[in-house]
């Protein structure tokens, strides 16, 4: 799978207090990358790049490539340090992915088969509820999606989390639930036309 992120960053040579507000005051933000059987690598990212990224969401959930002075880090985020009164990061780790690491990533979920789904040809849409799907995956073997089959389904079927294949060595990071994916909801026309019908059944009763 492609990483979903690229990063650009520098080595950054000092270490402590000093050089991380050296860093700062020139508009970077200190991190380290560790784990993956290597030694930490101190470093830094522009400030208004990471903040972008931060605010595009899902940044602790998804794979990361961070290019540090043109190589390729595969990482995922850790923990970002944020600034008590003002919120802005002050301070990003990142982890090392090795062949083993079970990781959780935010995987986007693609729908298939739509010709072959009757409520739809009925004139019903897929109001999709999650368009990505937390899963707890092997870093050796990230899917690129997760795959809906719509195939037989019909006006006001649910799709939930038990009802899609995983892909191999994939699971859920939500257990305790069987969550909603997607549904397919009858048309506008259909809808309005049963809420005339229900008010004037409440009206005759």
């Amino acid at each position: 799978m492609a990483e979903k992120i690229i990063l650009e960053a520098t080595a950054r040579t000092g270490t402590g207090k000093g050089a991380a507000r050296t860093a700062r005051r020139e508009g970077l933000v200190p991190g380290v990358i560790y784990g993956g059987g290597k030694d930490p690598q101190s470093i830094n990212v522009k400030h208004n790049v990471l903040l972008k990224q931060l605010k595009a969401g899902h940044f602790l959930s998804t794979l990361i490539n961070v290019k540090v002075d043109g190589q390729d880090n595969r990482v995922v985020c850790r923990a970002v340090q944020r600034h008590v009164v003002k919120d802005l990061p002050i301070h990003v780790d990142f982890l090392r992915l090795s062949e083993t690491s079970k990781i959780n990533l935010m995987i986007p979920v693609e729908f298939v088969n739509h010709d072959k789904a009757p409520g739809l040809k009925r004139g019903g849409t897929v109001t999709v509820v999650r368009p990505m799907v937390e899963l707890v995956v092997s870093a050796s073997n990230i899917p690129d999606h997760l795959t809906v089959d719509l195939t037989g389904l019909e006006i006001g079927d649910v799709v939930k989390a038990h009802d899609v294949a995983m892909p191999q060595g994939a699971r859920p990071a939500i257990t305790d639930r069987d969550f909603v994916i997607a549904n397919i909801s009858a048309p506008s026309g259909l809808r309005s036309a049963d809420a005339e019908a229900d008010g004037e059944e409440a009206e005759a009763e």
